[in-house]
């Protein structure tokens, strides 16, 4: 009356087992990326640097001096 059926389960290949995760890796990580924010701050730094400079170059060129006894600095190019 009551007939049971055979459960048949399929075991599938199972993926590798990975390495554990050390504190060097996560200090190494870690490191990693405040390098590249590092990087990456440097960079802007350095390319607002060069604008500043560059406008305050163009804008003293063009400017009267302010005073007689004034002299601007020759930039030689």
């Amino acid at each position: 009356m009551f007939q049971q059926n055979p459960i048949v389960v399929e075991v599938l290949k199972q993926p590798p087992i990975t390495r554990p995760l050390t504190v060097g890796d996560v200090v190494l990580g870690a490191m990693g990326m405040v390098g590249i924010i590092m990087a990456v701050a440097a960079a802007t730094g350095i390319l607002v640097g060069a604008v500043v400079i560059f406008i305050k170059r163009r804008r003293d060129a063009v400017a009267p001096p302010t005073d007689p006894g004034h002299a601007k600095l020759r930039i030689q190019n």
